[in-house]
């Protein structure tokens, strides 16, 4: 029988010396009873100098400290932290270096006393496994984010050549635009020019001719009504040209405002007087105003120019016999009002949003004679003192146009 346990004890030491784990047995104070060959390689010691020992001979600090109390700990409340669970921690070699491993401690009851046994498994390879793995993640993340960083470069240089074509492409577009827009230009300006230079010059030519003919005194009557053609044909090229020249010198910021004390009234009449002679048959210009001796800060000259051209416009629109109203009124402390009302042919619907445009005219004037520049010319007198134009108007029944001029 004694033979048998030895036997037994003999495989049992055996096969706990061959364990690849460390196996150590301490008693219930902490002494080391027993170590095995991986233990004690692990921590560096021979057998000798650890049995017998506290086995916090083996814990870095703060285990080294604290172990005592764990086991009194223990040993009193029989509840357990390591013992039956297992954790990993922390070992102290012979050399004083450190390591970690996963320690699993059981319990042992013997017939007159308690054990504990505790297997080490070393984690050292896999915590290095671990940190270099760590390392690669680190270094793969880094490497991420500058790839990230670098692709953002060149997305954020790719939307930037982009915006710059982009901005190139807006700017063809709108050379093309203004190129299409000076063509058709150049086409309305051919259009009108032909027609309306051939027919005052056709109305010189012939009239010179005709009173070439009237010699006697007899004729004088025929001759002053050729040279009144001449007369008059000449003052509509004379328009014509004044339009061009005042489209040019607006175009060429050669405009500039002088501004100056203007009598309000005072100017409407005396322009007025001055398109008396356009008036057609029994035409009349009835001039309303709240304005009388109030004087503004404004260009004479540029306000004389819109007063007339509104009005021309209206005697030139209307039949005869209609009546033109003028009115002046105050809007506000800031500014004043012009309206200019006819109950000429109005303008048709769908021409009204060109009608400040350069060279149009609507379809309902092509026998009247015209530039199509007028109305362009008045919106840009007006911005240019500041103020506002606009109009309404229905065909057949009249139009209003109302200026807003600043007081100053």
């Amino acid at each position: 029988m004694a033979n048998q346990l030895e036997d037994i004890a003999l495989r049992l030491q055996g096969i706990i010396d061959a364990a690849i784990d460390g196996i150590i047995t301490i008693d219930d104070r902490g002494n080391i009873e027993s170590i095995n060959h991986a233990a004690a390689t692990q921590f560096g010691y021979t057998d000798n100098e650890v049995i017998g020992n506290n086995v916090k001979m083996l814990m870095p600090e703060p285990y080294h400290a604290e172990h005592d109390g764990y086991i009194h700990r223990y040993n009193t409340t029989k509840k357990p932290r390591i013992i039956g669970i297992g954790r990993e921690v922390v070992g102290k070699t012979k050399e004083g270096k450190h390591f970690p491993f996963r320690l699993a401690v059981s319990e042992v009851i013997l017939n007159d006393r308690v054990i504990f046994t505790g297997i080490i498994h070393d984690l050292s390879d896999i915590k290095k496994a671990e940190g270099e793995l760590t390392a690669l993640n680190e270094k793969l993340e880094a490497k991420v984010i500058q790839r990230t960083n670098d692709l953002e470069d060149a997305v954020n240089k790719l939307l930037l050549a982009n915006k710059t074509l982009e901005d190139r492409e807006e700017e063809l577009n709108s050379a093309l635009v203004k190129e299409k827009e000076l063509n058709e230009l150049k086409s309305r300006f051919v259009s009108m020019a032909s027609h309306e230079f051939r027919t005052p010059l056709s109305t010189i030519l012939s009239s010179a001719q005709l009173i070439s003919r009237y010699t006697d005194e007899s004729h004088n009557e025929k001759r002053e009504k050729h040279i009144n053609r001449i007369k008059s044909a000449v003052g509509n090229l004379t328009g014509i040209l004044n339009d061009f020249l005042s489209l040019s010198k607006i175009e060429e910021g050669l405009i500039t405002v002088e501004n100056e004390e203007v009598e309000v009234d005072a100017l409407c009449n005396l322009v007025m007087d001055e398109v008396k002679g356009l008036l057609k048959k029994n035409q009349v210009i009835d001039h309303q105003t709240d304005t009388k001796d109030l004087v503004i800060n404004s260009d004479r000259r540029i306000l004389k120019n819109v007063f007339f051209n509104l009005l021309s416009n209206a005697i030139k629109y209307s039949n005869e016999g209609d009546i033109i109203y003028c009115k002046v009124i105050t809007s506000n402390k800031e500014n004043i009002e012009i309206n200019i009302i006819d109950q000429g042919i109005g303008i048709p619907e769908e021409d009204q949003k060109y009608m400040f445009e350069r060279f149009f005219r609507a379809n309902n004037v092509e026998n009247i004679q015209g530039t199509g520049l007028g109305l362009n010319i008045v919106k840009r007198y007006v911005e240019l003192l500041g103020g506002e134009i606009s109009f309404t108007s229905k065909l057949s029944q009249g139009t209003t146009f109302k200026v807003i001029i600043p007081r100053k």
